[in-house]
């Protein structure tokens, strides 16, 4: 039997399929962005979504049989909390309304934030983690939150503990990066800038009030390292480690006030390897391989995995 994950984020369209072995199959495509710009419109994004779905799925569905599909699962809006809205979602809520109405099986619906932290759970094999507290943090282009993960039912309720009071860090690597002449979005390509940088980085410190962080000042000191001709290389470094420690003393600053509890790390940003290796080594932190770091549906067909077997 299979079990459907559908995610219509900013900026990803993305479906997937977990098997009873736990195999997940998936199929994703970035919205198109058009160079120089940062992102789009919610209207123009809900196109977008409504155009690549259709396809993404069939593309899919050629590897099983529809009347395989056991249960359907949905990402419905950014977080799981009141109030939480994005019109992109409203695309892939519609379609599993009527995948599920078709097929006759259930529809269960999650938060986009559930499906990433769910989505690392899976890729690090950390399972155990369903069953204990931990912090995750989801660090994106929509969000930079650190939240309290505590056991319910076949998943898990999420308190907001720490989080940005500005720019988003995938924000702030975006900005950055079309400054640089990237295509948004930007992270992969800043970051095999930031590899090739040979001069000792200077980093400011980070600006926190309590555990939560300010990152709007990155942006601005890159700008003025590149009005100062400060090499592509040096600033992509420069904006990555500004982010890294950043994300570190909110990290330390966690683990004081709520223990040595599991941290695990989920969203686009947590996919750089400089990020990754140094967080790895420093707090033995679970990570999310690149393919489920970035927006997709895994791990919400894992949540409805694991909803569906034990209802």
């Amino acid at each position: 039997m299979y079990y459907l994950g559908i995610d219509t984020s900013n900026y990803t369209t993305s479906v997937a399929v977990i098997n009873d072995s736990g195999e997940v199959f998936q199929r994703k495509k970035l919205l198109p962005v058009k160079r120089g710009e940062l992102g789009l419109r919610q209207s123009d994004a809900v196109f977008h979504h409504t155009a690549q779905l259709h396809s993404l799925y069939g593309d899919l569905i050629k590897e099983i049989s529809p009347d395989k599909i056991k249960a359907v699962g949905v990402s419905v809006k950014p977080r799981p909390v009141e109030g939480s809205y994005m019109p992109c979602f409203t695309v892939g809520h519609n379609t599993a309304r009527i995948i599920s109405d078709t097929l006759n099986v259930p529809l269960y619906e999650f938060s986009h934030q559930e499906g990433h932290i769910a989505a690392a759970i899976y890729s690090a094999g950390a399972e155990a983690l369903f069953n204990e507290r931990f912090i995750a943090f989801h660090v994106s282009g929509g969000t930079t939150e650190a939240v309290l993960a505590e056991p319910e039912g076949n998943g898990f309720k999420l308190k907001i503990i720490a989080e940005t009071l500005d720019l988003n860090a995938g924000q702030a690597i975006d900005r950055v990066g079309v400054m640089l002449g990237l295509d948004f979005p930007c992270g992969k390509e800043l970051e095999k800038l930031a590899l090739k940088n040979t001069t000792e980085l200077k980093i400011k410190k980070p600006t926190l009030k309590g555990e939560n962080c300010c990152l709007s000042g990155i942006e601005n000191i890159c700008k003025k390292l590149f009005d100062n001709n400060s090499s592509k290389e040096y600033i992509a470094a420069y904006c990555l480690k500004y982010i890294e420690n950043t994300l570190g003393e909110m990290t330390d600053k966690l683990i004081d006030k709520y223990g040595e509890l599991p941290i695990l790390y989920a969203g686009g940003v947590m996919s750089n390897s400089i990020i990754k290796k140094s967080f790895k080594s420093k707090y033995g932190a679970y990570f999310a391989e690149p393919e489920f770091s970035s927006d997709n549906a895994a791990g919400i067909a894992y949540l409805t995995f694991r909803k569906a077997e034990n209802e």
